[in-house]
């Protein structure tokens, strides 16, 4: 019983604190506009786009229903490879990923994990170059896709 209500307690920790290393914006356009202009801010800045996943594709292709969410993969290899030279593990959680999604009431939400989850989880020096760069990078990329402009 107590093992049960310590195992409990430690994932409801766990929850909270990754829930508080996500990044949140509000987009004032659609899911689809707002990645092909994360897309192309991505592109824009020399980093080299990986993948696009459309989610609520692959739930209409096995006839279900999902709001429209998108998730696009991208990264730069000098950024991401320092870190996986310190900890190779860093690997599972790169390239980046940013997801957009359209909540219940049509509001298109853009989140991503802050790059400094990447240092906690991986043990890697929270004030790694890196690390700042990109924060940095994601800040910019997802303010330049989210800009009402």
């Amino acid at each position: 019983m107590i093992r049960a209500l310590t195992t409990a307690a430690a994932l409801t920790v766990a929850a909270t604190i990754a829930q508080a290393e996500m990044i949140a914006k509000t987009s004032p356009h659609s899911v689809t506009v707002t990645i092909d202009r994360l897309q192309a801010a991505v592109e824009g800045a020399g980093a080299t786009v990986f993948a696009r996943v459309d989610h609520a594709a692959g739930a209409a292709n096995v006839d279900m229903e999902l709001r429209p969410t998108q998730t696009l993969i991208f990264g730069n290899p000098k950024l991401g490879t320092p870190a996986m030279i310190e900890n190779q593990t860093a690997g599972l959680d790169l390239p980046l990923r940013v997801l957009a999604y359209a909540d219940g009431e049509g509001v298109v939400h853009v989140v991503y994990h802050a790059p400094a989850a990447l240092a906690e989880t991986h043990g890697l020096p929270a004030d790694a170059d890196y690390i700042a760069m990109m924060t940095g990078a994601l800040d910019k990329l997802t303010t330049k896709a989210t800009a009402e402009e």
